[in-house]
């Protein structure tokens, strides 16, 4: 009995053309285009992990600097 990949399973849903010429073994004739989304969508992928990454790092400056103004509008009327 062959087991069934969740990926297959993703590739028989997205084309299943795909899926088949995939199971027989047939090499795709775009590669190169392939090669290049590849690249595109890794760049894409680090560009959004570092923005997220960013976005939290904001957030956290912010809240700092209220916590300081806080502190220091505190310390005044002491």
């Amino acid at each position: 009995m062959r087991t069934i990949r969740a990926s297959e399973i993703g590739t028989y849903i997205y084309c299943q053309r795909a899926w088949w010429y995939r199971k027989n073994g047939v090499i795709p004739e775009n590669t190169a285009d392939i090669a290049s989304g590849l690249k595109l969508h890794t760049r894409h992928g680090r560009m959004v992990l570092t923005v997220g990454c960013m976005r939290i790092l904001a957030y956290v400056l912010l809240l700092l600097a209220l916590v300081i103004i806080v502190a220091y509008l505190t310390l005044q009327y002491i």
